[in-house]
């Protein structure tokens, strides 16, 4: 039996032909850059594009997904894998290189249960760099993170993965339960400092650099809105904003 590689990667992907390769090539920059052995896990997710034939060029594994759910979707790609560390990373975000290195370095010292990535965006403005500090400080008061996911399988499958009762911020929720589930077992929950990913700004020039904040503030305006928001029960925005995105 081939032994068990160091980490699995997993990288959803709904109709991503145009930006898999760029976030692939930063995957592969990383696993070099570690010396560590890796697979990388592609989750096809109802996508009518090249995406799939664009990963199953690479050296991926591909799963063909057709979840209307991040979370399922996510799942069904660790589900799949076979590595000690599990990774997931969306199609559009680009990778530190040093973030494996940074990740394997941690698990090591057994004093982490897991965690998130710092993050930059790949273009500013006044209305992103609001959005951005906005973002990290709700997540620095909630001692949590985001953007890139880390853990061993083992505290993976300790909190049943991603919770595919919820439509959206399936993210927050497994970096709270991960959280919890470390002050259980006596591990800090912890972002990498000096390997933030890069994310895609996409959505902002989609729905304008304003956008976040402002459906924000409207939902805190109309508790009901809120409430539909946080917990993905409103189909239009879940739909335009993410199952539907990028068709």
């Amino acid at each position: 039996m081939a032994p068990r590689a160091r980490f699995s990667i997993i990288v959803p992907a709904h109709n991503e032909e145009a930006l898999l390769p760029r976030g692939l090539d930063a995957v592969e920059r990383a696993i070099t850059r570690s010396g560590l052995s890796a697979e990388i896990v592609v989750v096809a997710n109802r996508c009518t594009d090249h995406t799939e034939s664009i990963a199953a060029a690479r050296n991926t594994v591909v799963v063909r997904d057709r979840h209307r759910n991040i979370a399922a979707t996510r799942n069904a790609g660790v589900a799949v894998s076979q590595g000690e560390i599990v990774v997931t990373i969306d199609a559009d975000t680009v990778m530190h290189p040093d973030a494996l290195t940074e990740v394997d370095r941690l698990v090591r010292t057994g004093t982490y249960v897991g965690g998130g990535c710092r993050f930059v965006l790949e273009r500013n403005s006044l209305g992103l760099v609001v959005t951005r500090f906005v973002v990290t400080s709700a997540t620095a008061l909630s001692r949590t993170g985001g953007v890139m996911y880390w853990c061993s399988r083992e505290d993976f499958d300790a909190i049943g993965g991603f919770d595919e009762a919820r439509l959206v911020a399936e993210d927050l929720d497994f970096a709270y339960r991960l959280r919890r589930h470390g002050r259980a077992t006596k591990r800090r929950f912890r972002n990498l400092r000096d390997a933030p990913a890069t994310v895609c700004a996409r959505k902002f020039d989609t729905f304008g650099d304003w956008h976040y904040l402002t459906r924000l503030a409207t939902a805190i305006v109309h508790p009901r809105q809120l409430r539909d928001l946080l917990r993905g029960t409103d189909p239009i925005f879940v739909d335009e904003y993410f199952f539907d995105y990028n068709v």
